[in-house]
């Protein structure tokens, strides 16, 4: 009987762990080399997780010269298709935590310590009509705390490290997203 409790509790301790997208390590290495990628077949209000800028330029209305201009669109040309790992903080593989705490460090210049629910816990709560690019976007997906994190763009997009097709730009707009949206927040320094 005490083995089996034992046994379950433990087993309970271990699903919760998984379960949040939780980087293990806080100064990821950045890799120099690019992959070379190749668009694929989109649904709507998506684009490819091997994605190019083009598809950048379709889905958000930006021009190449934009893209190359802007830190952030840069930045997430440079990380498209970068496949999921849990706890990965590298082009190799990276967890959603992992992937904002980059972006914020280099696009921004502010470092976000934590997984997706501590940072949920630092940031300043802002309604999705007040949030502006940049700001972040939390989701309780099948659990009852914060359990993903993704970055606002123009046009009701948010760039994450998706669990199934790594680093990608979706909508808000997507079932899926709305149905797990939980709360957008600002990190209290960012304009």
């Amino acid at each position: 009987m005490i083995f089996r409790l034992v046994f379950c509790s433990t087993l309970a301790v271990v699903a919760l762990f998984l379960h949040s997208c939780k980087s293990k390590q806080k100064s990821p290495e950045p890799v120099v080399q690019k992959k070379t990628t190749h668009p694929q077949k989109k649904k709507p209000h998506q684009v490819s997780s091997k994605s190019s800028g083009s598809d950048l330029e379709r889905v958000l209305g930006l021009s190449s010269k934009e893209i190359k201009k802007s830190e952030l669109y840069s930045f997430i040309q440079d990380w498209y298709g970068v496949p999921y790992k849990y706890g990965g903080c590298k082009k190799s593989g990276v967890d959603c935590s992992c992937f904002t705490n980059i972006l914020y460090e280099e696009v921004y210049h502010q470092k976000l310590l934590g997984n997706a629910a501590d940072i949920y816990k630092s940031v300043e709560k802002i309604s999705l009509q007040r949030a502006k690019e940049g700001d972040l976007v939390f989701f309780k997906i099948n659990v009852s705390y914060v359990s993903h994190i993704g970055v606002l763009l123009k046009g009701g997009y948010f760039v994450h490290a998706s669990t199934s097709k790594g680093v990608i730009v979706s909508s808000l707009d997507e079932a899926y997203y709305k149905k797990y949206f939980h709360s957008a927040g600002r990190v209290k320094t960012h304009d």
